[in-house]
């Protein structure tokens, strides 16, 4: 029996097809979306070593990545959800117990003469702000079966994608909507942008925070811990990162009239800890990736509200990425505008010729 369909219909509908059954997919899959990106940026991280190890070296794939994944269980994923369990401990802490930032603002006011806001909004701002954190930050208390899910969903993906890695490869290249040259441009995209805000800001923030945290104990400021691992947080965002932590802490003991320790905790950061964050990132800049700051502070600002934490890193590279597509957009009408003139130019020759 003939089909009623003619063949453009039936390629219409092929690809109507895949685009709703596509829909349902990813919004099944939503939750856990984050799990799928957090085993792209560690497969990025990890690739060189696997490269070393499994494919130079010949060593079992399975076993090579089963230590892959063991070492990102034990350095990276453990002591960052201990720290993020911790800002949220704190900051759910103050949200609860108001009257300690009630009182730091207060002093503020009086050092600077200027009424900051209300005491009704500062209370209201603070539950907010630990309601979101909340969110932002893997919480174990939170959804512990959640937690569990995706962390076992990304380790899962990320095996698969170094022990079939071929496959995943050819996969991509076959798949993608994109010329083999705009596919290597978006790769090493990818790659700059998960050095530069992983493994270089990572290390930079860590460094950042760990001198925050022992100057503010130094100069004997309460809760320093705490502190500093609010800075490690904040110095991932370009320009501001970490006086937003130091620079109150100063202003505050020097209301308290603690003019050595407040002076102290100012010049160790306006000298040190800023500078530490300019040196480190020019030494790193040339090793692990160059991306502007424009583009980071943006892109964290687009990514962390949608995909929480990961989008310190996933909202610089999609902007990333859209600049590339903007930049292979031009170079293919520029060569195509050439093609249509070279073309031209032909005919008219062609007609001279005839004359």
């Amino acid at each position: 029996m003939a089909n009623i369909y003619t063949p453009q219909q039936q390629r219409f509908l092929l690809i109507a097809s895949l685009i709703v059954i596509a829909g349902f997919i990813l919004y099944g899959l939503s939750g856990y979306i984050s799990a799928f990106l957090g085993a792209g940026i560690l497969y990025v991280v990890f690739r060189p070593w696997f490269t070393v190890l499994a494919i130079k070296r010949n060593w079992n794939r399975s076993l090579v990545t089963s230590i892959l994944i063991l070492f990102s269980v034990v350095v990276i994923i453990m002591p960052f959800l201990t720290l993020s369990l911790l800002l949220i401990d704190r900051i759910q802490y103050y949200s609860q117990h108001t009257q300690d930032i009630l009182n730091l603002v207060k002093k503020a006011e009086e050092l600077t003469g200027y009424k900051i806001t209300s005491q009704q909004n500062i209370q209201a701002l603070l539950r907010q702000g630990g309601t979101y954190a909340s969110r932002l930050l893997p919480s174990l208390a939170g959804g512990a079966l959640d937690f569990i899910v995706i962390l076992g969903l990304m380790l899962f993906t990320m095996y698969f994608m170094f022990v079939q890695q071929e496959s995943f490869q050819k996969g991509l290249q076959k798949y993608l909507p994109f010329k083999r040259d705009t596919q290597k441009e978006l790769g090493e995209s990818l790659k700059n942008n998960v050095n530069a805000n992983v493994l270089g800001q990572a290390l930079v923030s860590l460094v950042q925070g760990v001198l925050t945290g022992l100057t503010l104990w130094i100069f004997g400021v309460p809760d320093s811990l705490f502190w500093g691992t609010v800075a490690f947080f904040m110095a991932f965002i370009p320009v501001l990162g970490t006086p937003i932590v130091w620079g109150p802490a100063g202003l505050i003991q020097l209301s308290q009239g603690n003019t050595g320790q407040g002076a102290g905790i100012l010049i160790v950061g306006a000298v040190v800890i800023i500078n530490i964050d300019n040196l480190l990132r020019i030494m790193l800049a040339r090793r692990m990736g160059d991306i502007h700051p424009l583009i980071t502070l943006a892109g964290i600002v687009l990514g962390v509200p949608i995909f929480g934490i990961l989008g310190l890193v996933v909202g610089p590279l999609l902007l990333s990425y859209f600049i590339v597509l903007i930049q292979v957009f031009e170079r293919e009408n520029k060569k195509q505008e050439k093609e249509v003139a070279v073309a031209e130019e032909r005919v008219e020759e062609a007609a001279e010729r005839k004359k």
